[in-house]
């Protein structure tokens, strides 16, 4: 899709640069409007795409209590009772559209978008915007593979865009205290990361259950669901939620939770692209000897090894193991019996191994902890959050006022420059797990794809298996391309 470049519009330019006319005498708006008055010229023109589930939030935090003008609205499921009738009510005066480039081409003011579609459309919303010098938000993970994720990080950047991707842990202040601790060599060099996860919650590791036309709402857009995606017939077994699954609109437990967990060490350690990456999954089988076979979905569980190079906060290579599907690492001696590991009950979590310690967190980096041995627990106690998702929406469009490269922006902590890298590194998981699957023949039992993987960042391969690469990037449908 060719796009239409707005960036003339003065309003938006003035607030994305943050230029002030110094021709021009400026009347302090309390003077205007009394004291808390926000002038209308102050506000950004902001609107929501995908504006049920997490969008619901994810727009509602970012007017940041009515603070700023929510002028449109889009969803392909305009009567959607997983939130999207209830963010309707929310801003009435919004415009509302199915089609986010007809929302696109129609609001000429445009300021700044949030994107909370499913993972296969996050890359084409988010890249249309850029290129219109619009603002983005886009909830985790960045996109659906690392090809969109290279270009939407330099697109950024060039098109001098403020960006934030959807881990709002990357806000909560007890990563600094996480920082802190592994800054202060408290731990020493960490030779082990392992990080995990209770998800899938959803179907997986199942066939794909058919498709069921016949009970499509008439009021929703499938096709604009499906994106880049193959045509096909409407499911309900996808919309609105389980559609995670499936590797040609999801990216699977990794893609669900590996932006929330793996961001905590991925930040405290200051990893960039990984170096190698080795996985098993587990199998499900039907009937005896022969494992279910189903490269379009994600498996029930699987077991990533990443490794990585030493870096400037810590000087020796790290190996990364990500679990899934419940599977949990063992607890380390130095971490007494009865304290969990990760969250409360061990469902998602984050553990630290170095030298004379261990760092451990919950999700989104709650509840971190510091075990050394013959020392005392070191604990950090959570503040009491007075904003929503640790005041990360807020953050990005306070950065957007501000201005691209302001101190604001650069206080980012998931703007693309740093998302982009982790998300990457998050879907490199990916790119083993379908490789697992790869085999010579429909079916041959001989599996090609079961070996340690090489990858060059910086040119975005697998350096040691030519098939593997199909997974960096993805076929797009015509029309829909990126």
């Amino acid at each position: 899709m060719k796009s239409k470049n707005s960036k003339n519009n003065s309003r938006r330019t003035f607030l994305k640069k943050g230029i002030l006319a110094s021709s021009i005498m400026i009347v302090p708006r309390h003077v205007l409007g009394g004291q808390g008055f926000l002038a209308p010229s102050d506000q950004l023109n902001i609107a929501g795409i995908g504006v049920g589930g997490k969008g619901r939030s994810d727009i509602i935090n970012a007017s940041v209590n009515g603070r700023e003008r929510v002028v449109a609205l889009c969803d392909i499921d305009p009567q959607g009772k997983h939130g999207v009738l209830d963010t309707i009510k929310d801003f009435p005066k919004a415009n509302f559209y199915d089609d986010f480039r007809r929302l696109f081409d129609t609001e000429k003011n445009l300021d700044a978008i949030t994107v909370s579609t499913p993972d296969h459309t996050h890359g084409i919303i988010a890249m249309e915007a850029m290129s219109r010098g619009i603002h983005v938000y886009i909830q985790k993970p960045l996109t659906h593979n690392i090809r969109e994720a290279r270009l939407l990080t330099e697109k950024a950047r060039v098109n001098k865009i403020v960006s934030q991707m959807g881990n709002q842990g990357a806000s909560n202040p007890a990563q600094l205290k996480v920082q802190e601790w592994i800054d202060s060599g408290l731990i020493g060099k960490v030779s082990e990361v392992k990080v995990w996860t209770n998800r899938p919650v959803w179907p997986q590791g199942i066939p794909k259950p058919p498709s069921d036309p016949q009970n499509k709402p008439d009021q929703l857009a499938w096709d604009l669901w499906l994106g880049p995606a193959k045509k096909s017939p409407f499911s309900s077994s996808l919309h609105p939620f389980n559609w995670r699954g499936w590797w040609e609109y999801g990216t699977g437990a990794l893609g669900d939770m590996g932006c929330h967990i793996i961001d905590i060490p991925f930040r405290a350690l200051g990893l960039h692209y990984p170096t190698a990456v080795e996985c098993s999954v587990g199998s499900v089988y039907t009937k005896m000897w022969t494992p279910e076979y189903i490269p379009e979905g994600c498996p029930p569980s699987s077991s990533v090894t990443i490794n990585f190079d030493s870096t400037e906060k810590n000087d020796i290579p790290m190996v990364m193991t990500w679990t899934d599907g419940g599977i949990r690492p063992a607890r380390p001696d130095l971490i007494p019996i009865t304290e969990d590991i990760g969250e409360p009950g061990g469902g998602n979590g984050v553990m630290m191994i170095g030298e004379y310690g261990v760092i451990t967190t919950g999700v989104y980096g709650y509840n971190p902890k510091l075990f050394r041995k013959g020392e005392p627990t070191l604990t950090f106690d959570q503040p009491k959050q007075t904003l929503p998702d640790f005041g990360h929406q807020q953050q990005w469009i306070d950065a957007i006022k501000s201005g691209f490269n302001s101190d604001l922006h650069r206080s980012l902590t998931s703007s693309f420059d740093y998302s982009g890298p982790l998300t990457e590194t998050v879907l490199m998981g990916n790119i083993a797990i379908r490789s697992y699957l790869l085999r010579k023949g429909t079916k041959s039992m001989e599996y090609y794809g079961r070996k340690k993987l090489l990858w060059d960042g910086d040119n975005m391969q697998i350096t040691n298996l030519k098939d593997a690469n199909q997974f960096v990037g993805r076929d797009y449908r015509e029309g829909w391309e990126l």
